[in-house]
């Protein structure tokens, strides 16, 4: 049980103990699908023993960093990574990706100098689900509105000066496939001092094929084509004509290239591919018909979904599918090893999908347990970790640290009338812990 030597990895597969007793239970990752797990556990077999390990100075992970600060409600999301578009001109400037413009304006330490350029009148975004929806909203609400948010200072302040006028949405399929939710549109609909524009052209045909869909897809459905088709009463069409901001949905468009500025250094538009639809159902997919379209902005933003990262070598990954190869969260020709939340079943789902998909890898680690499957014998668990760590020179930050930090956090955001004023240095964090 010595600890391994300074700068080895220890392997995942010894954290574990088949002592009945109290086994030693190592998590890693704190966001939703981390503290999910470890209550599960400690609630069925309350002798256990588990220790959570992040990587971030503070923990919850995209509970924290992944949720609109206007939706405290819902925080949701999380995944290491965010999917490439893989088209000419993405890595100019004025091109981001979703995922690192959310990470910005809710703090995330590694997104806080993005500082993106919101000096143009139209921004795109590459995509058509909740969090493509989440980006919009921010962009085009009043930022008197997003005061008494959690929104960083920094993100508040570039917003104040944002001449961002229009956002449209490209989607490379129809309205019948959109991926945000009902409630996500309705808000964007209603929102204060913008005004939807959404082509009739795009629903010919629609009210007969809507009778066959799901009922969420329905409503959903019936939502956009009276947004698109029906003439808005008095009040709202008296709204909608002193909205100084617009937002739309752009259907049946596939992003071809970004396009530079006349002096090639900086994004001035996006080619897209004019696709129709093949194929019925879930599995109808978007064709190109050889036409083209330049739709021109300054503010380029791809939201095509996130995706998970290798974690470590002695941990099987599959990167075409961005998940740990599982069967009901048992890591696959690893005994003891276990994974839950987006890297055992992909990027989909909110909150409470993870919920019940991390209870039941925890119920998969405890019958393991109780069938004597996990490799057994005494374990030193964090007494190993603290020996390395403390050989390699870090000093880690403890819960107790981050109830610090917390209340500093609350304590600043208190004089503006804000939840917390989110701490987004990481050396700043350590200064104030005396690290």
């Amino acid at each position: 049980t010595r600890p391994p030597p300074a700068g080895s990895t220890p392997s995942f597969r010894h954290h574990l103990s088949t002592q009945e007793k109290t086994p030693q239970i190592c998590v890693v990752g704190s966001g939703p699908a981390g503290f999910y797990t470890a209550q599960h556990l400690l609630k069925q077999h309350p002798q256990a023993h588990v220790d959570i390990y992040e990587k971030q100075p503070v923990p919850f992970g995209l509970v924290r960093f992944g949720v609109a600060p206007d939706h405290p409600e819902v925080k949701s999301y999380g995944a290491e990574d965010h999917r490439a578009l893989e088209i000419p001109g993405e890595e100019l400037p004025g091109v981001c990706s979703a995922r690192a413009f959310v990470g910005w304006y809710n703090g995330l330490p590694e997104n806080r100098e993005l500082e993106p350029d919101l000096s143009c009148d139209t921004a795109v975004i590459l995509g058509q689900g909740n969090v493509a929806l989440d980006v919009a909203r921010i962009l085009l609400t009043p930022p008197e509105h997003l005061e008494r948010t959690d929104i960083t200072k920094a993100a508040l302040g570039v917003l104040r000066q944002s001449q961002v006028k229009t956002v449209w949405l490209v989607g490379r399929r129809g309205p019948l496939q959109v991926a945000f939710t009902i409630k996500e549109l309705r808000e964007m609909i209603q929102l204060p001092g913008s005004r939807p524009i959404l082509d009739p052209v795009d629903f010919l045909g629609l009210q007969d094929k809507i009778k066959e869909v799901p009922r969420p897809r329905k409503r959903l459905t019936e939502l956009l084509l009276r947004t698109a088709t029906e003439k808005p009463g008095p009040e709202e069409a008296a709204r909608r004509a002193s909205a100084s901001r617009a937002w739309g949905l752009r259907f049946f468009r596939s992003p071809q290239q970004v396009l530079p500025s006349p002096d090639g250094r900086r994004a001035a538009g996006v080619r897209l591919a004019v696709t129709r639809l093949e194929g019925v159902g879930e599995a109808t997919r978007a064709v190109p018909t050889g036409d083209m379209e330049d739709l021109p902005c300054g503010l380029v933003l791809s939201s095509v979904g996130y995706k998970s990262r290798p974690v470590d070598p002695s941990v099987p990954f599959d990167s075409k599918l961005g998940v740990i190869p599982n069967v009901e969260g048992r890591v696959m020709d690893v005994p003891g090893l276990y994974c839950s939340g987006w890297v055992k079943r992909g990027p989909t789902g909110v909150i409470a999908t993870t919920m019940t998909d991390s209870f039941l890898t925890g119920q998969m680690l405890l019958q393991d347990l109780k069938a004597g499957l996990l490799p057994s014998g005494p374990r030193p668990g964090y007494a190993a970790i603290q020996a390395l760590l403390s050989s390699r020179g870090v000093r880690p930050v403890s819960f107790s640290d981050w109830e610090k930090l917390d209340a500093e956090e609350v304590a600043r955001g208190q004089g503006t009338g804000k939840p917390r004023e989110k701490l987004v240095d990481p050396q700043e964090m350590l200064r104030l812990l005396g690290h």
